[in-house]
Parts: structure tokens; C-alpha cells; sequence
């Protein structure tokens, strides 16, 4: 089992990350609801190698492959020469959760993220489809034949990485092209400058994609007839299938499985924790607060349910930040939830989008445990009366 990195964020941000070292940490999972839109020093990170640390000046963003002028972007240009978009949308690791997965399920390999590898941001900068078009897309990847896909692969070869010498990631020329995709090249994030943490100069923005695909600190743009062939695209973020148990037997299905693009329905249950000891008044009712978010671009979320008794019965929670025009953001949620007094008691959570997809008790196990979505879970929890007839 891989470890996050722990202690203080300030006695964090004072160590020297290398490859063998790479700064991966998620904030409280209480903390982390506690706004919409979520401040710089609550977001998780996540990294395959040490956060390179740049000058915007002396930046250059190739853009090449099945195009008619390969083009030489600095970030200036960006910011100058394009119409700049802003889009307020969550980012994800495609592990968030993989601790309940783990719990629940079945051992599985990776850092053990808890439910808060998450975050709500408002990205700007210039759309993907306009940087694409100014270079101009040759016939052959956009007239291609049935059956095949044209990419855009998005690299970063400013440091190595654990499994690779650079990071890389790939989506469809498609996904990319969609105006209604939102997919940018980000230079802000919640109307600052990126730090370097977050990709600084220029990122990748892919809304209702896991993050892996969304490339920090991006240097090349390449437009092909597959799919980037960096290893964190090929042989991880995948869902394998259950009889890839382990490293030997996933050998055969690396290959032959699609990479993880899109995100999947979820809810989170942030407040009460697991193992807490929580105060009732006499009627047993508990104030049940979390987050969820749409499946992919299936947004906004359109209903989050809490369940006190394993499901027998659900209360319907109050939203906040679900509105038509936020489809790719997360949702907080608030329940009022009764609860009987004693030992072991579990809390429960599902969420429903606006296209009735609707989060089940479990996903599917896989080796890497990404992507699970399963019920958001307050488990073992010791329900007290207060005799004050207040909740503490």
C-alpha cells in the first residue's frame, strides 16, 4: 500500500520532492466541503515525480502531429492571441476513494486516497478547439476511417516521472473539439495564476474527465492516429477486469482495456467521519453533511439521498451550487438524518444527475482501484443522546 504524504502542509511545502519522492496529499474531507469553490490551500496533489518549477518567459507549448502549421505558443500567446474562456468545474483523481474500495471490497494497489482527492475550481485560458484550429487539422484526422480514432495527446518532458521519462495522457480529437466541452488550456485557477503545484505556466482542463488525462506543466500538444503511448496512459488508470488479481495476471489485459476518461457519479459523506462518536437530541436526528458530483458531462447533480438505516429509508438533502449551467461542478449537500443510539451504526449516501444516472452500494473491484463510486459511507459510528435535547 502506497502512503500519502502526511504532516503539516507548511512543513510539506518545505521538502524537496523527487521522483521517488512525489508530493501526493489530500486535505480533511470536513474541511474540504466547507466552501463551493475550493481555496488553494485545501486542494489535493497529485504527482509521479517532482513539481518542476518554470518560467512563463521562456516557456514554449508545441503544438504538432496532423496539423497543417505546427505551432511554437508561449504562454503570453496564449493569454494574448486567443479568446480566453473560464470554466468552473470539479477535478478529480481517478483514486479518490480507493480507501473504500480497499476496506470494502478487496485489497487493491495504490496510494490508499481517502474521499477527498477532489476539488471545485474556476480554470481560464484559451479553448483547446481554438489552439487546434489556428494550427489547422489535416484531412487525414479528420476524415479517417470507420473504426478509427484520431487523439490529442498532451505531454510534459520537463522532469521524469516514476514509471516513465515524461508524463503523458491522451483524449479524443472529439472530446476536444466539442464547444460545448468546455476543454481548455488553463492559465488561471480561481482567478489567480497557476501555481506550480497545479501546472504552472499552462494545464490541461478536461471537464468530467479523472484527472489523470488533465497533463500539468504542459509542454507539447500532438494530434495522432492512437493513443498517447506514456506509460500512465497505457498500463494504469484502468478499470481491469476482476480476474486481474494481480500484477501477473493483469500482464495479459493491459492492452486490451481502455484507459479511465470519464468520471463517474458519486457522493461523499465528509461530516460525521468514520469512528466518530456524534451527539443526538432526543429525537435522534443528525445533521449529515458531504459533496457529489455528476457522472462525466451528465451534470448538474440533481439529487443526493441519506440513509440512517441501511437503506430502508431515505431523506432527500438540501443542494448547494447545483444549478442547469454548473454540469461539471460538485454539489454540497446537507440532511437532517435519525439515528438510534449505540455502537456500529452506519450512515449511507447516493446521488442521482440531471441524466438519471444513480450512484449504487458498490462498483466494480479492480486491481489499481480507481474510479470507485460506490454508496458514500459514515461507518462505525457510536450514536449518543445528549439530554441537553441539542446536537454538540
Amino acid at each position: 500500500m502506497d502512503l500519502i504524504s502526511n504532516g503539516t502542509r507548511e512543513e510539506i511545502a518545505q521538502l524537496d520532492y523527487s521522483t521517488d519522492q512525489p508530493l501526493n496529499r489530500e486535505p480533511p474531507a470536513k474541511e474540504l466541503i466547507e466552501q463551493f469553490i475550493t481555496p488553494q490551500d485545501l486542494n489535493y496533489d497529485r504527482n509521479h515525480g517532482p513539481i518542476p518549477h518554470l518560467r512563463s518567459e521562456k516557456h514554449v507549448i508545441r503544438v504538432d502531429g496532423l496539423v497543417e502549421t505546427p505551432l511554437f505558443l508561449s504562454p503570453d500567446q496564449l493569454r494574448l492571441e486567443f479568446a480566453q474562456h473560464e470554466v468552473t468545474c470539479a477535478l478529480g483523481c481517478a483514486g479518490n476513494r480507493r480507501h473504500a474500495m480497499r476496506m470494502l471490497l478487496r485489497e487493491v494497489e495504490g496510494i490508499d486516497w481517502g474521499d477527498a482527492a477532489v476539488m471545485n475550481c474556476k480554470w481560464r485560458g484559451p479553448r483547446i478547439r481554438d489552439v487546434l484550429f489556428r494550427a489547422g487539422l489535416r484531412d487525414d484526422a479528420t476524415h479517417t476511417c470507420p473504426g478509427c480514432e484520431i487523439h490529442v495527446a498532451f505531454a510534459c518532458y520537463q522532469v521524469r516521472c516514476q514509471e516513465d521519462t515524461w508524463f503523458g495522457a491522451s483524449v479524443t480529437l472529439e472530446r476536444c473539439l466539442r464547444e460545448d466541452g468546455d476543454a481548455i488550456l488553463a492559465l488561471e485557477m480561481n482567478g489567480a495564476t497557476l501555481s506550480p503545484n497545479h501546472g504552472f505556466p499552462v494545464r490541461v482542463v478536461l471537464p468530467g474527465i479523472a484527472g489523470a488525462r488533465w497533463v500539468k506543466w504542459l509542454d507539447r500538444i500532438t494530434v495522432q492516429s492512437r493513443e498517447s503511448p506514456n506509460f500512465y496512459q497505457q498500463r494504469d488508470y484502468k478499470v481491469l477486469p476482476p480476474d486481474a488479481i494481480d500484477r501477473a495476471s493483469a500482464e495479459k489485459y493491459w492492452s486490451c482495456t481502455s484507459p479511465m476518461y470519464e468520471t463517474p457519479i458519486n457522493s461523499v459523506i465528509a461530516v460525521p467521519g468514520d469512528d466518530e462518536t456524534v451527539s443526538v437530541p432526543a429525537s435522534g436526528m443528525l445533521e449529515v453533511k458531504g459533496y457529489a458530483l455528476p457522472q462525466a458531462a451528465d451534470g448538474p447533480v440533481a439529487r443526493v439521498e441519506v440513509s440512517g438505516d441501511e437503506g430502508l429509508s431515505w431523506t432527500e438533502a438540501r443542494l448547494t451550487g447545483a444549478s442547469p449551467d454548473r454540469k461539471w461542478c460538485w454539489v454540497l449537500w446537507a440532511a437532517q438524518v435519525e439515528l438510534s443510539p449505540g455502537p456500529g451504526r452506519e450512515i449511507v449516501s447516493r446521488a442521482t444527475d440531471a441524466a438519471r444516472n444513480t450512484q449504487q452500494e458498490h462498483s466494480q473491484w479492480n486491481l489499481r482501484g480507481v474510479g470507485y463510486s460506490g454508496y458514500g459511507r459514515a461507518r462505525n459510528l457510536t450514536v449518543v443522546q445528549n439530554s441537553s435535547g441539542h446536537i454538540d
